[in-house]
């Protein structure tokens, strides 16, 4: 899929440009790990998540006031967000959370930049339309080859917390599979994302509130550094972050906004070296960018017109002709997941007609994605 950055004449003017924004949300995603790090040295790991949690619902629930917008209805929308809140939001943030107090944030960061890899891994199973192929599939494995450099496996994990290491993979791990449920579910909603991330948000917020105090104390002391970090993780890194990224997406389209995925765990790690004195040895970076060059493998699409020969190759291999399949439309708006994974914004696809029918277009559906990461 490729995407062109066109001027819409009657879209609105926006005060920056949305290269300032696009630098601006990989900062602010990139020291999300910092801001992690620094809440969890005064505070328990669920008390920040539901901090983290608390203040982006707030920013969301201002921004649906300004547009006048409600929260979405229908009890079985419901029923869908709280679970989109529990796998893209509550578990993961927490399991950032808890393997920060264990690991570097910068190796956090470098963690997150494998949901792409996971949700490609996914995607060939549980997204029957999501076809391998070899670029996708060695990208799948170079990913994982960069994520055993990381840890420095030939070294016994070189230093780093397996335990720690795992959750941060986990929580990374959660989000495409959070994405696959968003699209198999909420595909289609005539809600907008706004409206339904807001309530997302609020969701797991009330997760975190029932689960907190339950394993936490009340704080002795409010330092003004960790209160401030919980405040920008939430405000910035996930209520500003969602605005922003939803805004890049409808300006320059989903592929180009898509790529700050790809700069937020070298701002993680610079951030955690020059500001937190975290020392890496070579192979993080070197696995890092490993990782990187695997996940963006991954989400290679084939190029215009060779997907439908291969889909007709493979049928006539089986025996039997491949249907007509009607032509995609250029421009088609849509999320597209699973990355990183991002829910990611995607081109929405076209239905193959059956044999024999007459040729009709489908409705095109959208899917909605609740909220960002990391």
């Amino acid at each position: 899929m490729t995407s062109s950055i066109t001027t819409d004449p009657a879209a609105p003017r926006r005060l920056f440009d949305w290269r300032v924004r696009f630098g601006a949300l990989s900062l602010v995603w990139g020291f999300s790990f910092l801001f992690m790090k620094v809440g969890t040295d005064s505070f328990a790991p669920f008390q920040v998540t539901l901090g983290r949690l608390a203040f982006g619902t707030a920013v969301l629930a201002a921004a649906m006031a300004v547009r006048r917008e409600r929260l979405p209805r229908g009890a079985r929308t419901w029923a869908h967000l709280t679970v989109a809140g529990f796998l893209l939001n509550a578990l993961p943030f927490s399991l950032f959370a808890f393997s920060e107090l264990t690991i570097p944030s910068s190796i956090a960061g470098i963690c997150n930049a494998t949901s792409p890899l996971w949700g490609m891994a996914l995607s060939l199973v549980a997204l029957s339309e999501d076809r391998p192929t070899r670029v996708r599939v060695a990208g799948l494995g170079i990913g994982f080859l960069g994520v055993l450099t990381v840890l420095g496996v030939w070294q016994g994990f070189n230093g780093l917390d397996p335990k720690g290491t795992a959750l941060a993979l986990g929580a990374s791990f959660c989000y495409p599979v959070g994405w696959i449920y968003v699209r198999r579910t909420l595909a289609g909603s005539r809600h907008s994302h706004l409206s339904l991330s807001g309530a997302q948000l609020l969701l797991a917020t009330a997760q975190l509130a029932v689960v907190t105090p339950l394993f936490t104390s009340m704080p002795d002391a409010f330092p003004v550094a960790p209160v401030l970090a919980v405040m920008a993780l939430g405000a910035l890194g996930t209520g500003l972050a969602f605005l922003v990224q939803y805004d890049l997406v409808a300006e320059v389209g989903p592929t180009t906004a898509q790529r700050v995925t790809y700069f937020t765990p070298v701002i993680a790690t610079a951030a955690g070296v020059l500001l937190l004195g975290e020392r890496l040895s070579w192979s993080a970076p070197v696995g890092a960018a490993v990782v990187l060059a695997g996940a963006a493998l991954t989400q290679a699409r084939p190029r215009a017109g060779r997907a439908p020969a291969a889909a007709a190759s493979r049928q006539r291999a089986n025996g039997r002709e491949a249907p007509h399949r009607a032509a995609p439309e250029q421009g088609a708006p849509g999320l597209k997941g699973p990355d990183h994974g991002t829910t990611r914004p995607e081109s929405a696809r076209q239905a193959v007609p059956r044999q024999g029918a007459p040729h009709r277009r489908a409705p095109q559906r959208e899917t909605r994605q609740p909220t960002p990461r990391p």
